[in-house]
């Protein structure tokens, strides 16, 4: 009552925002902005870590790659999900077939945008795929850092024995300021949701996301998230081999 013209001024923004489709964000035009600028020519680059994770960290660095060669897919899985299991991290021994599923779409479709469940609604993560690593940065970040953002979770998929044994192993490095490891699994467990799923209508997403993005829709992601389930409380540990 006492200023009529700025209550006349937000009533038309908020018209303004309701003739607005749902999921979109000028938010998310601007991160697809960012996107753009950052993302490799060829689509998957070399770049290195950020924010305090490991720069190349190989294999060999984690397991005697000679000496496990001697042993079978199953027991190279055993030493590997004993190994990470006593440790606070998440990890997964990735089939070949799906792993090979999950690369060719992430040389069509480097990156995609994963909600992360919170007490109050979702947190977006862009993922963004560098080689074999995929870089999770939050969106908040990115809108307010840019390019300089660092990333708040790091997954390296370790492809040395895929063709001898038919396996992928993958680990993970998280900034623990942000995630603990069930939010860093949940994150990890949508990889294999988005690019390993048969379900078409999922992966349409990530198409849509890298080359329609005026027609991406933010809330798809968190209905998808929804029925499959992984939006609940994980179990901390191991990511799930089921896509």
């Amino acid at each position: 009552r006492s200023s009529p013209d700025v209550f006349e001024s937000r009533m038309e923004k908020r018209s303004e925002v309701k003739k607005q489709p749902v999921g979109y964000s000028k938010q998310g035009e601007f991160i697809r902005c960012m996107e753009e600028k950052a993302r490799p020519v060829d689509g998957l680059g070399t770049k290195s870590s950020k924010g305090g994770f490991t720069k190349d960290k190989t294999l060999d660095s984690i397991l005697n790659v000679e000496m496990v060669k001697e042993k079978s897919a199953e027991e190279i899985k055993q030493i590997w999900n004993q190994y990470f299991s006593a440790k606070d991290t998440v990890y997964a021994v990735i089939p070949a077939e799906k792993f090979d599923l999950i690369w060719k779409r992430a040389q069509k479709c480097p990156s995609f945008l994963y909600a992360l469940p919170r007490k109050e609604g979702y947190e977006f993560f862009v993922g963004q795929w560098s080689g074999t690593e995929l870089h999770f940065t939050s969106l908040i970040n990115i809108q307010t850092q840019g390019e300089t953002a660092p990333s708040q979770l790091v997954l390296y998929h370790y492809p040395e024995l895929q063709k001898e044994k038919g396996i992928v192993l993958m680990t993970a490095e998280m900034d623990s300021k942000f995630l603990v490891v069930h939010e860093a699994q949940c994150l990890a467990n949508q990889v294999q949701l988005f690019y390993a799923t048969e379900r078409s209508q999922t992966y349409e997403l990530v198409e849509t996301f890298n080359h329609r993005s005026s027609e991406f829709k933010y809330m798809s992601v968190i209905a998808e998230l929804e029925q499959s389930g992984l939006g609940r409380e994980l179990r901390p540990g191991q990511v799930s081999d089921k896509s």
